[in-house]
């Protein structure tokens, strides 16, 4: 590397280079998703990437992770009051996307890429553990908004912390279907548990 070439230091070179493997994975999927391929996405060299990351699994590891700080910075569900609405607005985000500037083709290309990732966790204890991670967080944020829901009287009695799981499960089947069956199925998962599970979570006397 030239003493002119950047090494990635700029404060948004990781961002880019996120954002870079974003693209990468939709385009090529795991199995086709090389480091050459990221860098084609940006406008820096393969050395950059290897600067910060020195293989492609350290790289989806990290970006992993991005995803997670990305869930946080564009679903603000702690700005909603109502604990029925934000519980909707994650259903929401967790299953149709938050991108603002995503299409839904990229939303459901890039989860049908992110499957393939997650096919590699049972045989890779990184990207189980990060995986876990992850999904740890999004549990407890939905068991948190079901249990101020039950303390504010929203909300039925139920466990939240069981309610929080069955409900990812459901998200999360709903997900896998859309990307590897023959049938769109997203929006009538989404209308089922927001007209028909959220309406019932309801209590009777508050309606």
């Amino acid at each position: 590397m030239n003493a002119t070439e950047d090494t990635g230091d700029e404060p948004d070179t990781r961002t880019d280079i996120m954002e870079a493997t974003y693209a990468a994975l939709c385009k090529h999927g795991y199995a086709g998703l090389t480091m050459q391929a990221i860098a084609d996405e940006f406008d820096k060299t393969k050395a950059v990437l290897h600067y910060h990351y020195d293989t492609k699994e350290d790289l989806l590891v990290a970006f992993l992770d991005y995803l997670l700080d990305r869930f946080l910075d564009t679903v603000d569900i702690d700005a909603i009051d109502d604990p029925e609405q934000r519980l909707v607005a994650l259903v929401d985000a967790l299953l149709l996307g938050t991108h603002e500037s995503r299409s839904e083709t990229d939303h459901w290309e890039y989860h049908t890429a992110l499957l393939e990732v997650r096919a590699q966790a049972p045989h890779d204890d990184a990207f189980r553990e990060q995986l876990t991670t992850n999904y740890r967080f999004v549990e407890d944020a939905a068991a948190a908004i079901i249990e101020e829901g039950i303390e504010r009287g929203v909300f039925r009695e139920v466990d939240p912390a069981r309610t929080a799981t069955w409900l990812l499960a459901t998200v999360n089947g709903a997900r896998l279907h859309q990307v590897t069956l023959d049938a769109d199925v997203a929006e009538d998962v989404r209308e089922a548990v927001v007209e028909d599970w959220v309406a019932w979570l309801r209590r009777p006397d508050t309606e």
